[in-house]
């Protein structure tokens, strides 16, 4: 049995997984990272995949979630469990699992996202803010627990700091005494042993009553306790026993508590590893702007726009590559660094990739199939102390893969049949191929040998591919084109490197006229095959074109559908408001016919019917004029003041649009017009000239000529009549009409909104008295309209 780690390296894999343990947040998590093996299970693999895209999508949407300095508490826990006392490093690390999970079940709570495959492991996450604020407000760092840890340690240590005061107020009062200091070496007070001292000369040790703890390394000082605080450091010793004893107490009963959770914080800590695997994957997608890949498990794979993760972006050329679909096996050729193995291995290490669950640097749409086996032999192995060459080397492996190889195996040969004679290194390579494909493997292959070739042009289900090669600048592009053999183009980059000519004649010379011809036939393909890629960019270009002209010419008439639609709403508002300006006059009228049919008696009873008559007769025109806001403008009989030349603005009456000419009419009368993105032909006798600066004479230089219109106008009517109007509308007429009030100087005026359900007066009130025009208003009295008018009184 072989050891598939082997393969692994050979394609790079562990530089990958290398790579990916950066983007974890804890330890536990690299190293999980670190010793991901591709799996082979396909439903295992899809699992996991659904899961790194789920992670991606709540990356790219809401961000990646914060997880940091979480250790495995696992060993601690178990002790807890079994009544041991833990560290204050331990219980701490503890808090910071709680933390972590707290924060990772408050960042799935703030995605909006309904279902992600993660969910299972942000459910099974423990939240415990109860142990987290308890292990938190106890212990304030590695070394020191609060003082309100509990009400005992904080009286206690209340009792320290007192002693302490008391004895340094004694030993102060000491070392400033002129009697003294003689005696002292200087005067300061200092500990040993846990106790208060002052550092003595030794000379003058008897001076001082009291207990030696310590001598300075010189031998010139001792530092005495004197007699007078011996008791007050005493004191103080017991206390700090006790105060020892209630933090042991205050660790035990810590620990007892994480022990009686133990289990569940574990399960937690156990999810939020495999919820950071996941997100490190997602972060590393992103950061090499990969893909999700559709898997497969019949062997087929379809990588576009593949790019080798270890090759620097802004260097590498991104290669497509198909294997299993019509054809099994693969073999590449063409010049030495041109980009053979780089294929190889691109082709290797993304499918490696996907069988770890990890999204992969290539384009939409690819696919990638879930193997048993990656087996591959790629570079020189050569071995002195196990005497192998080259191909001994080569040989070796491929003998461990046709031992193993089945029909779920992808196998990747670099350089099949080289390092040894090229007659039989070139049938053998033949043979080892017809052997893996009666196995079922899928193959992919790099070789130099015209034989290989034949024998893929000859094969069913065996396909030609070469990186190109630039005969016009003899170098490699780095493009993998299936279906076309390649050349070695050896003598055209020996005369490139500056062989003598004669020598590369002689050398051609020597070549086979069998091969020559088959050389020839390759270069006449790839002559013929560059100048049907040029026509087929040219053809794509023509393609994308007329689809972004066919893409505007929809947004132009989407556009249209929606100005259509904005005037025929304009139109029904309009004929909205005359229908109601209608019905004012009708009232306004009914009120005049009462008005003088009280005054038909009075001697000018003749003069107000002919004035009512001839209101009635002018507010009747104006309504007329406005009864047709749609078709109005098209009916007119328009007449352009002056002929259209190239760069006038005018509308397009029938549309309803602005544009451009581009062109003088032609002889049918049409005229070229350039409409936002869109230019057509439109009849002249639907434009208007826009009366705009640049249609009119250009002023003289020096001059800038400006209006500015005002949107409130001077009026002189106090009464404004709302009746009949909605809120919103009526509101926005009314604000016109105070500003032109203003402008005007009327100080008074009259809102007609009537009785009705009151909503319009409500409306115009709450609007008057937000308006910083008004002073004050009221309701109308008897005379004025009561309830049914409102006065307003300007600023």
């Amino acid at each position: 049995m072989i050891d598939p780690t082997k393969y692994y390296h050979t394609l790079e894999l562990d530089k990958i997984l290398e790579r990916l343990c950066s983007f974890a947040g804890c330890e536990v998590s690299r190293e999980r990272l670190l010793a991901t093996k591709p799996q082979s299970d396909y439903r295992e693999v899809c699992g996991e995949m659904e899961r790194t895209n789920a992670a991606y999508t709540l990356c790219v949407r809401y961000g990646a979630p914060a997880i940091y300095n979480v250790q495995d508490c696992a060993a601690s826990l178990k002790r807890a469990q079994v009544g041991a006392s833990l560290s204050l490093r331990e219980l701490l690390a503890i808090a910071r699992v709680l933390y972590n999970v707290r924060t990772l079940k408050a960042y799935r709570e703030r995605c909006e996202e309904e279902h992600t495959a993660l969910d299972e492991l942000f459910w099974a996450l423990g939240e415990n803010k109860y142990l987290e604020d308890m292990i938190g407000s106890a212990i304030v760092s590695e070394e020191e627990l609060a003082d309100d840890a509990s009400g005992e340690l904080m009286d206690i240590r209340r009792k320290i700091r007192a002693a302490q005061a008391s004895v340094r107020e004694q030993l102060d009062r000491m070392i400033r005494s002129p009697h003294y200091q003689t005696y002292l070496q200087e005067s300061i007070v200092t500990i040993r042993d846990g106790r208060f001292v002052v550092p003595v000369k030794i000379e003058h040790k008897n001076e001082i009553k009291g207990m030696v703890h310590d001598t300075s390394s010189s031998g010139a000082t001792v530092f005495i306790e004197p007699a007078g605080v011996v008791e007050q450091n005493n004191k103080i010793r017991l206390l700090e026993g006790e105060e020892q004893k209630e933090i042991a107490r205050i660790i035990a009963a810590l620990s007892a508590e994480c022990g009686s959770y133990a289990d569940s914080i574990m399960l937690s800590f156990e999810k939020l590893v495999e919820l950071d695997v996941c997100f490190a994957k997602a972060r590393y997608g992103q950061e090499t702007r990969s893909v999700v890949p559709k898997l497969r498990e019949d062997g087929g794979i379809d990588i576009k726009g593949g790019r080798h993760p270890l090759i620097d972006p802004a260097k590498i050329v991104p290669i497509d590559i198909r294997l299993g679909t019509d054809f099994d096996t693969i073999v590449i050729t063409g010049p030495n660094t041109g980009g053979k193995t780089v294929a190889l291995k691109t082709l290797g290490l993304l499918t490696l990739m996907a069988m770890c669950g990890m999204m992969i640097p290539a384009g939409e749409g690819s696919e990638v199939s879930v193997f048993e086996y990656i087996l591959a032999d790629i570079g020189d192995e050569q071995s002195i102390e196990q005497s192998l060459s080259t191909f001994s080397a080569h040989m070796t492996n491929i003998v461990s893969i046709l031992e193993v190889a089945n029909e779920r195996s992808l196998v990747l040969m670099d350089e099949l049949g080289a390092g040894t004679d090229p007659v039989e290194g070139a049938a053998l390579a033949v043979a080892i191929l017809e052997r893996l494909r009666l196995f079922g493997c899928k193959i992919a292959a790099t070789t130099h040998y015209a034989e290989i070739k034949m024998f893929a042009l000859q094969t069913p289900g065996v396909e030609n591919a070469c990186c190109e090669f630039d005969l016009a600048t003899l170098r490699p592009t780095y493009r993998l084109l299936i279906g076309v053999p390649g050349r070695s183009n050896a003598f055209a980059i020996s005369q490139r490197l500056g062989l003598d000519e004669g020598v590369i004649e002689a050398a051609k010379g020597h070549v086979a006229s069998d091969n020559a011809r088959f050389e020839d036939v390759v270069t006449q393909l790839e002559q013929a095959r560059q100048s049907l890629e040029e026509e087929r960019r040219k053809v794509d270009a023509l393609v994308a074109s007329a689809e972004r002209e066919r893409r505007e010419a929809e947004a132009f008439r989407e556009n249209l559908e929606k100005q259509k639609e904005f005037e025929i709403n304009k139109a029904r508002s309009q004929a909205g408001r005359i229908v109601s300006d209608v019905r004012a006059q009708s009232e306004k009228l009914l009120c005049e016919l009462d008005e003088i049919r009280k005054q038909k008696d009075n001697p000018a009873f003749s003069s107000l019917a002919q004035g009512a008559k001839a209101g009635y007769r002018s507010a009747m025109r104006a309504l007329e004029d406005r009864a047709n806001p749609v078709s109005g403008e098209r009916q007119e009989d328009y007449v352009l003041p002056r002929p259209l030349r190239e760069g006038d603005s005018v509308k397009i009456s029938s549309f309803g649009t602005n544009g451009v000419v581009l062109r003088e009419p032609d002889k049918s009368g049409n005229v070229f017009v350039r409409s936002g993105s869109i230019k057509t032909k439109v009849p002249l006798s639907e434009l208007r000239l826009i009366d705009t600066p640049k249609n009119k004479s250009q002023p003289s230089a020096g001059r800038v000529s400006r209006t500015l219109q005002s949107k409130a106008t001077r009026e002189g009517s106090t009464e404004f009549d709302m009746r009949g109007m909605n809120a919103e509308e009526g509101i926005m007429e009314l604000e016109r009409f105070i500003d032109g009030c203003v402008l005007s100087g009327i100080k008074n005026v009259t809102v007609i909104h009537g009785k009705g359900t009151g909503v319009l007066r409500k409306a115009v009130h709450e609007a008057l008295r937000r308006n910083k025009s008004v002073r004050t208003f009221r309701l109308g009295v008897f005379g004025e309209g009561e309830a049914g008018v409102t006065i307003a009184e300007l600023k």
